[in-house]
């Protein structure tokens, strides 16, 4: 999938973000398989007869030909479209989804380690929503689709919640409540410091970790947002990090 010899990085790369740099230039934010998060410069690129179009924009799946100097940012030297995900453009759900999406790949897997497994969550989570506006990912536009999605990545990271058991003793029957310092759903024994977690949540999250994208469970905002408070709780107390809500007014 990448081949990289005399600082030359050949990669496929889902473009995270782009930032305008100077008169010309854009500095970008790519996630790729085999080299995590990269940052380059792409020279000219705003200039109406720039070679690379308008290839360069965030959420667009690339393979991408970059130059490895003594920086840290790569040089852009070329750039093929695999996927535009052009539909997803034209909705401003599914362009709000991709954007959440694309922010919490790169914060949460921000260093060059490896992840083939995020770079094709990521991928397949754009073009379900791509797929929206026909009708075919739908249910990826909502909450409840990008809270499966973090949910994954949580997994990816090494960071998914115990949930088969308290995660401070291992008691596996009366588990009623999510702690984010002990990491998963906890026993009425050791809720002290926890928020109420009901079944319909667990189940969610159980599901949610178990099925495709495109199978996520559906639940009402009160279920969802006890699920969003425990993905958020365990990134605060073990990643260190608070993202931005997992959809916004319009999702």
């Amino acid at each position: 999938m990448e081949d990289v010899s005399s600082r030359a990085v050949k990669t496929e790369a889902v473009v995270l973000r782009s930032m305008r740099y100077g008169e010309a230039d854009r500095i970008l934010h790519l996630y790729t398989p085999g080299r995590g998060r990269l940052s380059a410069i792409a020279k000219g690129v705003r200039r109406a007869r720039s070679r690379f179009g308008g290839r360069l924009e965030p959420f667009f799946r690339l393979n991408i030909e970059l130059h490895e100097g003594r920086g840290e940012l790569l040089t852009v030297t070329g750039a093929q479209t695999i996927e535009g995900y052009a539909r997803l453009r034209c909705d401003a759900r599914a362009l709000d989804g991709a954007a959440r999406a694309c922010d919490a790949v790169g914060r949460l897997f921000e260093t060059s380690e490896p992840h083939p497994g995020v770079f094709n969550l990521l991928c397949r989570q754009l073009a379900l929503l791509d797929e929206s506006p026909g009708g075919g990912g739908q249910v990826a536009l909502g909450r409840s689709g990008a809270l499966v999605f973090r949910l994954k990545l949580l997994l990816a990271a090494g960071l998914a919640p115990q949930l088969s058991a308290c995660a401070s003793c291992g008691e596996r029957e009366d588990l009623v409540g999510f702690s984010g310092a002990a990491g998963g759903v906890v026993c009425a024994a050791c809720e002290a410091g926890s928020f109420a977690l009901d079944r319909q949540a667990y189940d969610f999250m159980t599901q949610a970790l178990g099925r495709a994208l495109s199978e996520a469970p559906v639940a009402g905002d009160p279920v969802l947002g006890q699920v969003e408070r425990a993905i958020t709780a365990t990134l605060e107390h073990h990643a260190h990090l608070r993202l931005m809500p997992a959809a916004g007014a319009l999702g």
